[in-house]
């Protein structure tokens, strides 16, 4: 599924967030990268979170398992290391990297509690995480939200190539946890100072933990 919308991929990602993915993604670096750092990006996709993670000074290394995703991000910087790989079982040493990010990814995983403590694994021991992904608001939003996500968007990928896959997002959305699920779960998987903070009135969460 990756592979087919690899093409249309970042026309998507602006469509679905009116632009702002890129502010948020800046935001989700600066959380945890700090100059100098070893950053890994893992489900990196085509590569906008590794590159805001690279203009926050970081040496990053971005993972996906989907060739045809970095292919595209490869055209975005020849700085960053892109490696192709399995984020439920990451190809690095333990403790390799200062910080980790996750942009719009861990929804994806086949087993959330796996990836997280992969994640916890290639951290050093004080390590900081950042996870950006889509969560399902509250309140007054809620209705824009399921006419966004659960009408606009499938009938969008319809008709662009490849789009027809985005018909999983609005399910992929139902089945994660909410936010406070997440953060236990980011606590179980050996993370501490875990705080949360929401874009778009709730739409999007970014949450960050620090390796203990």
């Amino acid at each position: 599924m990756f592979d087919r919308i690899a093409p249309i991929y970042d026309s998507m990602n602006r469509l679905m967030t009116a632009g702002l993915d890129r502010r948020w993604r800046e935001e989700t670096a600066r959380a945890v990268v700090h100059a100098g750092d070893r950053v890994l990006d893992t489900c990196c996709g085509t590569g906008d979170l590794a590159v805001a993670s690279a203009r926050a000074g970081g040496r990053v290394t971005g993972l996906d398992f989907s060739e045809p995703m970095l292919q595209r991000a490869r055209t975005k910087s020849a700085e960053i290391d892109w490696v192709s790989g399995d984020a439920l079982a990451l190809p690095f040493e333990d403790a390799s990297f200062d910080a980790a990010t996750v942009g719009f990814g861990v929804r994806n995983l086949a087993d959330l509690e796996p990836g997280l403590a992969e994640l916890r694994r290639i951290l050093r021991t004080g390590g900081r995480l950042a996870i950006l992904e889509i969560t399902r608001p509250r309140g007054l939003v809620a209705p824009f939200y399921r006419f966004w996500f659960d009408g606009v968007i499938p009938l969008a990928g319809k008709v662009l190539p490849g789009g027809a896959a985005y018909s999983y997002l609005p399910a992929s959305v139902r089945r994660f946890p909410e936010p406070q699920w997440l953060a236990k779960m980011m606590d179980e998987a050996g993370f501490r100072e875990i705080r949360w903070r929401l874009f778009a009135g709730g739409i999007v969460a970014l949450h960050t933990g620090v390796a203990r």
